[in-house]
Order: structure tokens, then C-alpha cells, then sequence
């Protein structure tokens, strides 16, 4: 990676150069605050609470069709093999929207492991006439355990549900999902005291008593009632919790119900009680942590994209935003600086040089946070596919495919733009 030192890869370099590091952004009821607003802000967040009791057969048809739109580009299977007519037939005969009923009621559940969130039910890969196998274009984004939805419909081979979180709406595997009351539910996604896991990934302890809660992965981000001693008793799926974190997990039934069970977290994991003091050096923190991860398209390959990455950093001090870069850059809430076809590269660059720690920079398809400067260059991290820069024999286009630091500049957004003609928005969460 040119224009890179090996220093800047580390995140005390960047630590060090924190003037206020530890001058806290937001308050607890402050980030309450600025959720409230970014959900009245957003049409594409909606708390699960304020959904109907069921949907109509119109309503429920109209979710499944624009979840399930076919496109109008061509899509091609991994082998290069082109889509056909027979084989869209079969995605939509797996939608199961024949058996949409007059009236659709909506359940209510918990995710119980990572599980991918898609646009068909199926784990058939796709890609677009690029033909890049890192960009399965039927893959959404991911679910986390623990994570509320509301259960709308079911695949023809029920093997699939449709389900609605906070931000997207997608399918998901019927296997990962534990079917509860509405009350069950939505009081769990808000119990006290609780526990956000503040590690990239973090793992509960081995049980061979309880094979689903065992060594399970949480993302950053996660939240988890916190239970103690005085609940459980001294042994926990014969381990003594004494140093451990005792979690109350989600688990699914033989028949698809929800059940809570005891889990333990080793004392040493990363995680904080109550979500983490939203500051530059915890952003900090936190957003190196995935350094070097590889890049997931819609949460692939057990990582995930751009938007993915600045939403689990955020998520770490509560603060929620939308599914898609566009929804987060061309949304209104927070403070956001924004740019037209007529914005100079002077305008751009004066604006740069007044961006703080933790803004998100927005270009077409792409977000990346803001670390630093050095020598008045901006740095960024961010999770890239590509990479691409001019040289003198012209431009240069390879694969980053992960979490890295790069300058903004001399860097390219695509082959016809450089970052810094394509960026189109600042935004500060602060």
C-alpha cells in the first residue's frame, strides 16, 4: 500500500495526536437523544415497538416485492453462468407470496446466532457483469445475537423467514431465529444492567452441556443482559462463574420458540458495562480493532462492508444510524457538511482541514471515518474493496479487500473519481 508509513498502523500514532482524547462527545442521555432524532429523521429506521399487529395482504406483498425486487441489470452465478427467466421463476416461487394471507400477523423474535441477512431466501451467490465473487449482490447485511426483529412471512420451504430489524428488512435462516411474545422481545433489547461486547468479535466460554451457547461468536456492538450469581447459582453449565461475566442469551426450541439460558464471558474478554464514553480516543479504539479484517460485502465472509464497519464503531457507544451508505450520507441527522457538482477542490479541502476525529466522510457507495492529518494530508480507515491511484505509467487498480488506513489523497473512489472529487458529505455525530 503506497502513501502509507507502518507507524500511521498503529493506533497509538494517532492516539498520541489527540488534543482531547478523553473529552466526552455525547452523554448517555445525549446519544438517547440523538437516536430519537435520527429515527424521526429516517423513513428507513423504524422501532420495532411502533409496528401494526399485522399487515394486510396488499402491505405484506408490497415488503416482500420490495425486498425481493428482481433487477434490472443482469445477474450472473459464480461459474459466469447468466441468470435466466426459469431460474428468477424459482426465486419467486421460493418467496411463498401465494400463501400471503388476508390479514398477516406480525410475530416477534431474537436472533441466536451472526446470521445473514438477505434478499432472497436462498444461499445461491450472484455477482453483476463485473463478475467480482467478493460481491454476492444477493447478500444484504448481517443480524447479531441477540438482535430483536419482527417475523413477517415465511419461505414456500420454510426454511426461511422475513424478517424486519430496527434499520433493513431481509431474509433470514428459520434456524437462527427464536420465535417469543412481543413483550419478551422488545423488554430483553431493553433490560438493565447490561453488557455491549467492545471486541471486534468476542466469544462465550466452551460448554459441552450447551452446545449452541458454546465459544458463540458476538460482534461489536451487541448488547446482553447482564445476570448474577444470585440468579443462576454457582454453576454454570459446570463452570463457577467467578470469573466470568454471566450473560442472558437467546436460545431456539426444537419447535422454533425462544428460551433464555445463562452464558459465561470470561473476565478478560473486551467488553464494557453500559455502552462505552463516547470519545475520540475510544473511537479510535475501537475502529483499529478491525483493522486488517477482510472485507465482507453485506457482512460476508464473517466481516463486513463500509457502512457495517462505522455502524459496529458507532453501535459500540449506542448510537444508531442507517443500513446504506447513502441512507447514512444523504441523511439528515447529525451535523453534515455536503457537496454539489459545483463544490470546489479548495472548498473541499478547507473542510477537510476543519474535520475532527470520528466524522464520516461520504462518497458514492462508500463511507470511511476520519483519524487525522499528517503533514495537512487526511487520513481515513475505512473498509475498501479496491484500490486505486494514478501513476505514471496511469491508473493503477488492485485489491485492498479489508480494514485499512489510507490518505484520502491521492486515492481514487473509482476509476473516473479521486476521494476528494467524489466526496459529497462530512458528518459529525458529535
Amino acid at each position: 500500500m503506497p502513501f502509507v508509513q507502518p507507524e500511521q498502523l498503529q493506533l497509538q500514532f494517532w492516539q498520541q495526536r489527540l488534543s482531547q482524547g478523553d473529552r466526552l462527545l455525547l452523554t448517555t442521555a445525549q446519544i438517547a437523544e440523538r437516536n430519537r432524532q435520527t429515527f424521526a429523521l429516517q423513513k428507513e429506521l423504524q422501532p420495532l415497538s411502533a409496528l401494526p399487529g399485522q399487515y394486510s395482504a396488499d402491505e405484506l406483498t408490497a415488503i416482500i416485492d420490495n425486498v425481493s425486487k428482481i433487477p434490472s441489470s443482469p445477474r450472473f452465478y459464480t461459474n459466469g453462468t447468466a441468470l435466466s427467466a426459469a431460474d428468477w421463476q424459482r426465486y419467486q416461487v421460493l418467496l411463498g407470496k401465494d400463501r400471503v394471507k388476508e390479514t398477516n400477523p406480525v410475530a416477534f423474535a431474537l436472533i441466536v446466532k451472526r446470521t445473514a441477512l438477505r434478499a432472497f431466501p436462498t444461499l445461491d451467490r450472484v455477482v453483476n457483469e463485473q463478475g467480482n465473487a467478493d460481491l454476492d449482490r444477493f447478500a444484504e447485511t448481517a443480524l447479531f445475537v441477540a438482535e430483536p426483529v419482527a417475523v413477517l412471512h415465511q419461505s414456500r420451504d420454510k426454511a426461511w423467514l422475513l424478517v424486519q430489524s430496527f434499520n433493513y428488512t431481509g431474509w433470514v435462516q428459520a434456524a437462527d431465529v427464536a420465535i417469543g411474545s412481543r413483550e419478551q422481545v422488545l423488554s430483553y433489547a431493553e433490560q438493565e444492567p447490561f453488557l455491549v461486547i467492545t471486541a471486534a468479535k468476542a466469544h462465550t466460554a466452551y460448554t459441552p452441556a450447551q452446545p449452541a451457547l458454546s465459544e458463540l461468536q458476538l460482534d461489536m456492538g451487541v448488547r446482553l443482559p447482564l445476570i448474577s450469581a444470585a440468579d443462576t447459582g454457582f454453576n454454570v453449565h459446570g463452570q463457577n462463574p467467578l470469573a466470568s461475566y454471566i450473560v442472558q442469551l437467546p436460545q431456539r426450541l426444537n419447535d422454533g420458540r425462544l428460551h433464555f439460558l445463562p452464558a459465561l464471558l470470561p473476565l478478560s474478554s473486551d467488553v464494557s458495562i453500559g455502552y462505552l464514553p463516547f470519545t475520540e480516543r475510544n473511537l479510535l479504539s475501537q475502529a483499529f480493532k478491525f483493522l486488517g479484517e477482510r472485507y465482507g460485502w453485506g457482512h460476508d465472509y464473517n466481516g463486513r462492508d463500509c457502512t457495517g464497519f462505522i455502524s459496529e464503531v458507532f453501535r459500540s457507544f449506542g448510537l444508531l444510524m442507517p443500513r446504506n451508505s447513502s441512507q447514512q450520507g444523504m441523511g439528515n441527522y447529525g451535523t453534515n457538511l455536503r457537496f454539489n457538482q459545483h463544490s470546489s477542490q479548495a472548498e473541499k479541502l478547507q473542510a477537510l482541514a476543519q474535520a475532527r476525529v470520528g466524522d464520516l466522510l461520504y462518497f458514492p457507495g462508500h463511507v470511511s471515518m476520519f483519524i487525522g492529518r499528517v503533514q495537512q494530508q487526511p487520513f481515513m480507515i475505512h473498509s475498501v474493496n479496491t484500490l486505486i491511484y494514478p501513476t505514471d505509467a496511469g491508473l493503477y487498480q488492485g485489491t485492498l479487500n479489508g480494514v485499512v488506513v489510507t490518505p484520502l489523497m491521492p486515492l481514487h473512489n473509482n476509476t473516473e473519481h479521486a476521494y476528494l472529487e467524489a466526496l459529497y458529505a462530512i458528518k459529525s455525530l458529535r
